[in-house]
C-alpha cells in the first residue's frame, strides 16, 4: 500500500508538471486548399457545341480510353500526395462528367469528394471546378460570374467564368472564387487588357463582400496568366505581398514564390508563377489564417528538357502525346484552423 500511494503521488507530481495545453491548441490543426490547372482533361467524346473534336480517339490527339484513364490516374496520385486538399479548385475541365469520373477514381473514392460545375463559354470548352470534401465544406450559394468584354476591348471573345462558391467550411463561412484568366496569345501587352478587365470584375465582387462584412473570408485561386506584379493582379485586383504589416486589400501567398524566381508553368526558359492564391485580410489573423503557400513539384511531375532543363511533365505538346500529366504544378496553401 506505501508503495501504490508513492508511486501514485509521483504520477500526480509528473502530471502537475507537464505545460498545460489549451483549447485551442488542442484543436487546431493544419490543413490544405488547392489549385490545379490539369491541361485539357477531356472524355473522348465529341460534344457538338464545342469545339472538341481534337479531344476524340479519331481526332488530331488521338485521344482514347486508354488515354483518358491514364490521366485520371496521374491527376489522383497528384491529389493523394498532396494529402487530398479539402477544398480543390481545377481549370481546362470539358464538363462534369470528367470531374465525376476523377473523384470516383479508387484513389480520391473514400475522400468524399462533391463538385461545383458549370458550363462555361469557352469555345474549346474547359471550365473551372471546384472539389470539397463534404465533411469540411458545406455549399451555400454557387454562381457562375460571366465575362462579358466591352468592345473596346475585344470583340467576339469568350473566356471562362469566374466559378464562385459560398461555403461554411468548419463553422466559417467561406467566399471561393475559381478563375482562369484568358491567355497571352497574341502577345502580352495586346492580351493584357483582357486580363484587367477579368480582374476588375473580380474586384467588383470583393468589394461587395467586403462592404457587407469586412471580416469576411475570401478565398482567390487559379491560372490568371500574369505574374503576381502585373497590372491585372497588383493593381486592379490589389492583391499585394503577404505582409500583414503593410495593410493590403489583399494578401497574394503566391507572391513570395514569384520574387525568388520560381514559377507553376515554364515557357522555354522563363519560370513564370501564373498560379496564385489569394485571401482577405481576415484570413490572416481569423479562425481561417493562411500560412505559407507551396509549389508542389515532386520528381514524378518533372521532365528534362535539353535546352532549358526541368519542366513539368505535359501531357500533350501540340499533337504529340508525351503522357505526362499537366504542363502547369499545382500550387497548395496552408491554413491553419483554430
Amino acid at each position: 500500500m506505501k508503495y501504490s500511494a508513492f508511486f501514485l503521488f509521483l504520477c500526480l507530481t509528473w502530471t502537475n508538471c507537464k505545460t498545460p495545453t489549451t483549447a485551442s491548441n488542442a484543436t487546431q490543426q493544419t490543413v490544405r486548399f488547392a489549385f490545379y490547372n490539369v491541361e485539357n482533361l477531356f472524355d473522348i467524346y465529341d460534344d457538338p457545341k464545342t469545339k472538341d473534336e481534337e479531344f476524340t480517339p479519331t481526332g488530331k490527339k488521338k485521344w482514347t480510353e486508354e488515354r483518358y484513364q491514364k490521366k485520371l490516374d496521374q491527376l489522383s496520385t497528384v491529389v493523394a500526395d498532396l494529402k487530398f486538399p479539402e477544398i480543390l479548385g481545377v481549370c481546362e475541365v470539358e464538363n462534369k462528367k470528367v470531374l465525376s469520373d476523377w473523384v470516383a477514381h479508387r484513389k480520391l473514392a473514400d475522400q468524399n469528394y462533391h463538385i461545383v460545375h458549370f458550363d462555361s463559354p469557352d469555345k474549346r470548352g474547359i471550365d473551372n471546378g471546384l472539389l470539397y470534401q463534404k465533411d469540411h465544406f458545406s455549399v451555400l450559394e454557387k454562381e457562375a460570374i460571366a465575362i462579358n468584354f466591352p468592345k473596346e476591348i475585344v470583340e467576339d471573345y469568350t473566356t471562362r467564368d469566374i466559378l464562385y462558391v459560398k461555403g461554411n467550411y468548419r463553422g466559417e463561412v467561406l467566399h471561393v472564387f475559381i478563375n482562369h484568366w484568358p491567355s497571352r496569345r497574341g502577345g502580352l501587352e495586346a492580351s493584357q487588357p483582357k486580363r484587367v478587365y477579368v480582374a476588375s470584375q473580380l474586384r467588383e465582387k470583393t468589394d461587395a463582400i467586403l462592404a457587407n462584412n469586412p471580416k469576411a473570408n475570401i478565398l482567390i485561386m487559379g491560372d490568371l496568366n500574369d505574374e503576381t506584379d502585373n497590372d491585372s493582379v497588383a493593381k486592379t485586383l490589389g492583391a499585394a505581398a503577404p505582409d500583414v504589416s503593410t495593410n493590403q486589400y489583399l494578401y497574394n501567398f503566391t507572391q513570395p514564390l514569384d520574387a525568388a524566381g520560381e514559377g507553376s508553368y515554364r515557357y522555354k526558359a522563363n519560370w513564370n508563377m501564373l498560379d496564385q492564391i489569394i485571401v482577405s485580410p481576415n484570413m490572416t489573423s481569423g479562425k481561417l489564417r493562411a500560412v505559407k503557400a507551396h509549389i508542389f513539384n515532386p520528381d514524378y511531375l518533372n521532365y528534362l528538357d535539353k535546352k532549358y532543363g526541368k519542366k513539368p511533365n505535359k501531357t500533350y505538346g501540340g499533337p504529340n502525346y508525351y503522357g505526362g500529366y499537366s504542363d502547369h504544378y499545382p500550387v497548395y496553401l496552408e491554413v491553419r484552423v483554430d
